[in-house]
C-alpha cells in the first residue's frame, strides 16, 4: 500500500472542489517534515484560500471535514495559518507492516499499464579507457534500469558506445604514423589511447597556434574600444546611460572571454613546445587535424585498410571495457553503437532533404530550428556524418523496432543543447509520439571544486578510482578487524575482508555519486565517502548487517517465527516510527520516478537506517523477558534488512552479513 498516494486520492475530489485542476494542490499533500505535527501534511489550504479570497484556516477546516480518511487516520489537526496535520491510525500502521511481512514486493504495486523505456547510458567511446566522467552516466542509468524495472516497467538498457566517431579516424591516423608496436602487443587498449591524446594534442597545439594572433589582435581591438569607451554617470536614470552601461559590461564581459581563450590557447602551445618530441611531430605533420577527418570519412566509406583497423581494434576495446562494467555489476540489454546504425544513416539525411526539413549550407546539410542560433549538422561538408544523424536512426530504431514509449539519455548537463535540438529536429520529423527526455547530470569535482584529475591534469581513470576504493575500504576494515582480534572476537579471514573491501569500496563510490542531486556538481572526498557514520553506503551497509546480527544473536530464524503465528506489535515510539518508514518504501519509488532522480532513494535507505538505529537503542531484544515483543522486534528487524537490501539493490548496491 502507498499510503502518500492514497491520502493524496481521498483529498482529490475535495481539492476538485475549489479547483479546475486540482492536480498541483493534491501534491501538496506530503509527509510531514517535522513528526511532533503528525505523519503527513497537507498545505493546500494556503494558495486556494488566496485564490478565492477566504481565510485559509477556515477553508483548512473545511477541507478537513469533507476529506474522508477516518478509516486512515486517528487525528485530523488544523494548525498555524491553515496547515492540515494527519497522524495516521496505529492499527493501520501495525495490519500493513505485517502484511508487509509476507510480500516479497514490499507493498510496491506493479506499475499498470507498464511503459516501454529505452535508457540510454554510460555510452564511452570504446578505443579510450573508461574515465572518471562516465562514473555518473554508468551509476545513475542504472539505477534507473533497476528501479523502473522493479516497477514493472518494461526497460531497455542501451549502451550506445561511441565506436564509429571521429575518434576513430585520429587514432588510425595515429597507428599509421607514431604506433608502439611492443607497447601496442602488450596492452592495446592503452597504446590505442594514447595515440588518440597524442593525435589530439598535436591537432590542438596546431590549431592554437595558427589561431593564437588573431585571438590576441581581437582582443587589443576590444582593449581600445573600452579605453575609448565614456563612462557613464553612476547611478544615471537617464535611458542612454544605461544603455551605455549595459554596452561597457559586455565589452567587458568579451574581454575576459577573450583572456580566458588566449590562456587556453597558450598552454596547449606551451604543453607540445617544452616536449622537444611532440614539437617535432607537430611540424613533421601540420595538417594532422584534417587527415585525422579524412581517415574518419574514409573508415565510414569502407575503405578496406582502415576498417580491417577497426575490426582489429574492437574486440579488445570492448574487452577493456567489459572488465569496468562486471566490476561495477552493470550489464546492457544492448550494445548498439554508432557503427550498427550507420547503413541507416544516408536514408536519415535523403528523408529530410526530400520532406524540406533538411537544407544545404556551406557544403553541409544542416536542419535549422526556429529559436536555435546553431543548426543541427546532419552531414558535414567533407561527406562524414555526425552524432546527430546518429541520434536520429536511433530514435528512430527504438520507436519502430523497440516500441519505446519513453527514451531517456542519462547524458552531463554539457550535452544540452544538442538534446533540445535533437527532440525538436525529432518533433518536427513527426516521429511517432514518444517522450525524449535528458536526464542530465553534473560534474565531479576534486577538493579544489575543478572537474576531478590526475596531478598530471589528467582525467582520471574509472578502473583506478574502483581500484583505490577498494584499498581505502580494505584499509578500514583491517583496522576495524584488527580491534575485534584484540577484544578477542572472531575476525574475518582474508579472502572475506577483500570481498567485504570490494563491495564496500564500490558501493561507497556509488552511493556517494547517486546521493547527490543530479544536476548538482559534487567533490570526491574519500573519508566522507567511506565514513561509518553521515550519509554513506557504508553506515546503509553496516545497518543492515545489524539487522542481520540481531537474527543471528538471538538464533531466530524468521520465518520460523510467521509460522508460529507471531507478528508485530508496535509497544514502543521507535517501533512505530520504524515501522511507518518501511511502509514509506512505495513512496521512496514513486520520487524517484518522479523526475528520474536517486537522490530520493538514498534519502530513503538513509532515513530507514537512522529510524533503525533509533529502534535499535530504545527497544532491546535479547534482554526481552516478553517473547511476544522479542518475536516482534525480531520481525521488524527482519524487515528492516529485507527493505534495506532492496532499496541497496536498486541503487546497484551490494550488502554483507558482517563487518
Amino acid at each position: 500500500m502507498n499510503l502518500l498516494r492514497l491520502l493524496q486520492q481521498r483529498f482529490a475530489p475535495v481539492l476538485a472542489d475549489y479547483a479546475d485542476d486540482p492536480a498541483p494542490f493534491v501534491a501538496m499533500v506530503r509527509p510531514a517534515q517535522d513528526t511532533r505535527f503528525g505523519d503527513f501534511q497537507a498545505n493546500c489550504a494556503m494558495p486556494l484560500a488566496k485564490r478565492h479570497g477566504l481565510n485559509p484556516k477556515e477553508l483548512a477546516a473545511k477541507i478537513a471535514e469533507k476529506v474522508h480518511v477516518q478509516d486512515l487516520c486517528r487525528e485530523i489537526e488544523i494548525a498555524g495559518p491553515g496547515f492540515i496535520n494527519l497522524t495516521l491510525r496505529d492499527d493501520l500502521i501495525t495490519t500493513e507492516v505485517n502484511k508487509l511481512l509476507q510480500d516479497d514486493r514490499l507493498g510496491v504495486e506493479a506499475a499498470n499499464p507498464p511503459r516501454k523505456i529505452v535508457i540510454d547510458f554510460s555510452s564511452p567511446n570504446v578505443a579510450k579507457p573508461m574515465h572518471v566522467g562516465h562514473l555518473r552516466s554508468s551509476v545513475i542509468g542504472d539505477s534507473l534500469c533497476r528501479t523502473l524495472r522493479f516497477l514493472g516497467h518494461e526497460v531497455t538498457s542501451d549502451n550506445h558506445i561511441g565506436d564509429w566517431g571521429t575518434q576513430f579516424g585520429m587514432i588510425i591516423y595515429g597507428y599509421k604514423n607514431f604506433l608502439d608496436k611492443d607497447a601496442y602487443g602488450r596492452h592495446p587498449v592503452a597504446e590505442l589511447a594514447r595515440l588518440y591524446r597524442l593525435v589530439n594534442r598535436l591537432s590542438d597545439f596546431i590549431d592554437a597556434r595558427s589561431g593564437l594572433p588573431e585571438k590576441r589582435r581581437e582582443l587589443e581591438t576590444k582593449e581600445r574600444e573600452l579605453a575609448a569607451a565614456p563612462v557613464p554617470p553612476k547611478n544615471s536614470k537617464d535611458p542612454a546611460d544605461k544603455d551605455a552601461e549595459k554596452a561597457l559590461k559586455r565589452l567587458r564581459s568579451e574581454i575576459d572571454g577573450l583572456k580566458d581563450e588566449i590562456g587556453s590557447l597558450s598552454k596547449k602551445i606551451e604543453r607540445v613546445e617544452s616536449n622537444a618530441e611532440e614539437l617535432a611531430l607537430a611540424n613533421a605533420h601540420p595538417a594532422i587535424a584534417k587527415a585525422a577527418r579524412e581517415e574518419t570519412a574514409k573508415l565510414h566509406a569502407g575503405d578496406a585498410t582502415n576498417l580491417a583497423l577497426w575490426n582489429e581494434f574492437m574486440p579488445a576495446c570492448l574487452a577493456a571495457l567489459q572488465g569496468v562494467y562486471d566490476r561495477l555489476g552493470i550489464k546492457f540489454d544492448l550494445t548498439l553503437g554508432e557503427s550498427w546504425f550507420n547503413p541507416m544513416l544516408p536514408g536519415v539525411v535523403d528523408e529530410l532533404l526530400t520532406n524540406g526539413m533538411a537544407v544545404e549550407s556551406d557544403g553541409a546539410i544542416c536542419v535549422f530550428i526556429p529559436g536555435f542560433k546553431a543548426p543541427f549538422i546532419i552531414r558535414k561538408a567533407d561527406g562524414a556524418y555526425t552524432y546527430a544523424t546518429t541520434d536520429l536512426a536511433t530514435i528512430r530504431y527504438r520507436v519502430s523496432e523497440l516500441k519505446a514509449d519513453t527514451i531517456l539519455y542519462v547524458v552531463d548537463t554539457r550535452q544540452g543543447d544538442h538534446f533540445e535540438l535533437l527532440f525538436e529536429t525529432v518533433k518536427k520529423w513527426g516521429i511517432a509520439k514518444v517522450d525524449l527526455r535528458h536526464v542530465n547530470f553534473g560534474t565531479v569535482m576534486g577538493k579544489d571544486r575543478r572537474p576531478y584529475k590526475t596531478r598530471d591534469g589528467d582525467t582520471v581513470g574509472l578502473e583506478s578510482l574502483l581500484d583505490e576504493a577498494v584499498i581505502e575500504a580494505r584499509a578500514i576494515i583491517d583496522a576495524n578487524e584488527a580491534q575485534k582480534s584484540d577484544k578477542g572476537e572472531e575476525a574475518l579471514d582474508d579472502a572475506a575482508r577483500q570481498e567485504v573491501s570490494e563491495i564496500i569500496g564500490i558501493g561507497g563510490i556509488k552511493y556517494a555519486d547517486l546521493h547527490h542531486a543530479r544536476e548538482s556538481d559534487y567533490v570526491f572526498d574519500w573519508e566522507k565517502m567511506l565514513a561509518k557514520e553521515g550519509d554513506t553506503a557504508t553506515y546503509i551497509q553496516y545497518a543492515y548487517a545489524r539487522t542481520k546480527g540481531i537474527l543471528r544473536r538471538n538464533q531466530i530464524d524468521p520465518q520460523t517465527l510467521l509460522d508460529q503465528g507471531a507478528r508485530i506489535v508496535l509497544s514502543h515510539a521507535a517501533e512505530r516510527s520504524l515501522a511507518l518508514q518501511l511502509l514509506k518504501f512505495p513512496e521512496a519509488l514513486d520520487s524517484v520516478c518522479t523526475d528520474y532522480r536517486p537522490n530520493q532513494l538514498t534519502q530513503y535507505v538513509f532515513e530507514t537506517a537512522n529510524s533503525f538505529s533509533t529502534f535499535y537503542d530504545n527497544c532491546p531484544i535479547k534482554g526481552e523477558a516478553d517473547e511476544a515483543l522479542r518475536h516482534s522486534r525480531c520481525l521488524l528487524a527482519e524487515l528492516t534488512s529485507r527493505v534495506l537490501k532492496q532499496a541497496l539493490s536498486l541503487l546497484g548496491i551490494q550488502t554483507v552479513e558482517r563487518m
